[in-house]
């Protein structure tokens, strides 16, 4: 295999990982990452409690990595310190914006108390801190930073203090000025280290994250239109609470990578259809994959006009400096895909579908009715209706295997129906058992009630046939003192008599 054309032997949908020639970078957790030009550039990141200050970049053509050497930027136009090598740095977002890497927040000894930004010049190799304006957010890290045209949308994260927060942001990249925005309805609650992610350019999406107790996978959606927060409801497969994932969006997908709960590792990839907001399993990898981390990256990039997926990094017990990549399937946008569901949901969709091809079926049979080839004096014109037989028939045929589709899913459907059936009726079976022995069990616990109650009563009278054996025994006693004193003082009265009949015979 061709090093150059590696990425067009991969097969759709599922992670690899990438053969890399060469050295590899420090293995880390918690960086940023983008595609720029085919290459990943890795800028920061967290190891053994160090923070890194380190930019690395991967070529995806040559497969190799190399180290990318900075200077400070000491024009007038940047707010630059006299340090030389870009801060160490943890938990920031970084966004491509022109021919520069945008680093917003993140954790870095010495930072200040506001939201710092930072640059990183790919073409000029320069760094630098960029002047912001406005209503600057407090410095925090673990927060979600989206871009939306020319403006970068922050949400959450935690501040220095450890604070959680559920706020607002927006940065204009022309001005380089803050606003803070002022929402209605219900907000996420304060979270750090969520996904999120913008659909149609207008609802931020906001999935998952923790507080300092709790994981979440709950899903948000702010207007931008309205600022209103809403939490809709979401169909399809179960995605389990996460913190540490990635997300990133192609179209109508947005796909999430990794996570965890500090205890296991989210071995799933997931895919949320933004528009019918359906979550679906796109595949799964072992429990200790490098996939399977916490504070992993997901980038795009194109290579040859075609969409990869690029991973790198994370923790899940150990770190990880392995780049995976995946070759998303194109979604067939031609004809309507039925998508996992609830099975009522996916019911109706197919009833709905069947009754559209069934009123196209009709109007292809009228208009082959319609068109008679024969009628045509030209030959041309009987050429053109041939070919629009020809057309009609495929269409009528594409129809009929839509139709064959819609009725294999309704009958996979309707054994998981069945299925679900047999499962609740084992279930009413055994709920009546539990009834029943719940039943026998309270009418045993009144009779031991209704005993206790017995027992209570005899005591209380045990205690009353006490108290009268003791007032017998205190009488007992008295009498026996009584006759002990009576016995002594007639022993002393008969001694004497005999005294007084001894002295008399001397």
């Amino acid at each position: 295999m061709e090093v150059n054309n590696w990425h067009k032997e991969l097969t759709y949908d599922n992670w690899a990982p990438i053969t890399v020639s060469g050295a590899r970078p420090p293995a880390r957790y918690k960086h940023a990452a983008a595609v720029v030009d085919e290459k990943l550039y890795i800028v920061g990141g967290s190891r053994n409690g160090r923070h890194l200050s380190d930019v690395q970049v991967f070529d995806l053509r040559s497969l190799t990595w190399s180290s990318l050497k900075l200077k400070a930027d000491t024009g007038k136009d940047h707010d630059n310190s006299s340090q030389e090598n870009l801060p160490a740095i943890s938990g920031h977002n970084m966004i491509r914006w022109g021919e520069k890497l945008l680093i917003l927040g993140g954790n870095s000894r010495g930072s200040s108390d506001t939201l710092t930004v930072q640059y990183i010049d790919i073409k000029t190799f320069q760094f630098g801190v960029i002047k912001t304006s406005g209503s600057v957010p407090v410095a925090r890290v673990g927060q979600s930073a989206t871009l939306v045209g020319s403006r970068v949308i922050l949400f959450g994260g935690e501040d220095r203090s450890r604070k959680l927060l559920n706020d607002v942001h927006v940065l204009d990249l022309e001005s380089m000025t803050w606003d803070m925005i002022k929402t209605s309805q219900t907000p996420p609650a304060p979270r750090y280290d969520h996904a999120a992610a913008m659909h149609g350019e207008r609802y931020l999406m906001i999935f998952g994250g923790c507080s300092h107790s709790v994981f979440f996978n709950d899903l948000h959606l702010l207007d931008l239109q309205t600022m209103e927060w809403s939490q809709p409801q979401s169909q399809g497969d179960l995605a389990s609470p996460r913190a540490g994932h990635a997300g990133i969006t192609i179209d109508e997908s947005w796909f999430i990578v990794g996570g965890g709960d500090n205890k296991n590792g989210c071995p799933e990839t997931l895919v949320l259809n933004m528009s019918k907001l359906v979550w679906s399993v796109l595949n799964v990898v072992k429990q200790k994959d490098p996939l399977s981390s916490e504070g992993l990256s997901v980038c795009s990039g194109l290579i040859d006009g075609e969409t990869y997926l690029f991973s790198f990094g994370g923790y899940n017990g150990r770190y990880s400096n392995e780049v995976f990549v995946m070759r998303p399937k194109e979604k067939d946008t031609l004809r309507p895909k039925i998508f996992q569901s609830p099975a009522a949901a996916a019911a109706a969709a197919s009833v709905s579908s069947a009754y559209a091809l069934s009123k196209s079926e009709k109007l292809d049979f009228m208009q082959l009715d319609d068109i008679n080839p024969k009628s045509s004096v030209n030959g041309h014109h009987q050429d053109d209706a041939t070919v629009k037989i020809e057309a009609i028939k495929e269409e009528k045929r594409l129809l009929e295997l839509s139709i064959t589709e819609v009725r294999a899913e309704n009958s996979k459907l309707g054994g998981e129906i069945h299925e679900v059936n047999s499962t609740h009726a084992e279930l009413t079976k055994e709920l009546q058992s539990v009834q029943g022995q719940l039943v026998a069990e309270r009418s045993r616990c009144f009779n031991l009630e209704a005993k206790i109650a017995e027992l209570q009563k005899l005591l209380e009278s045990m205690q009353s046939v006490e108290d009268q054996v003791q007032a017998l025994r205190q009488k007992k006693s008295a009498l026996d003192q009584e006759m002990e004193q009576a016995a002594t003082a007639q022993r002393q009265s008969s001694g004497g008599v005999w005294r007084l009949f001894g002295g008399s015979e001397k």
